[in-house]
């Protein structure tokens, strides 16, 4: 009785995970294409974003460019 339940369980697991699995089709891509999928869509927000950062690390660019303002580097 114990196997057939852990047996059941094990199926039940592999079917949830397995089912999480998709292949986005070329018509569907057009959707996750949209501007409002883009984290970059609201100029304010990414203004401020930076201003914020720039503020924090004390460094002009500072994504791209290894280390801070802080001398730490």
């Amino acid at each position: 009785m114990k196997t057939k339940l852990t047996l059941l369980l094990g199926l039940a697991v592999l079917t949830a995970l397995l089912s999480g699995c998709t292949t986005v089709q070329p018509w569907e891509r057009a959707t996750l294409a949209d501007p409002k999928m883009r984290p970059d869509r609201d100029p304010l927000h990414s203004a401020m974003f930076e201003h914020i950062y720039f503020s924090c690390e004390a460094a002009t660019g500072g994504r791209g460019v290894g280390g801070s303002g802080c001398g730490c580097n």
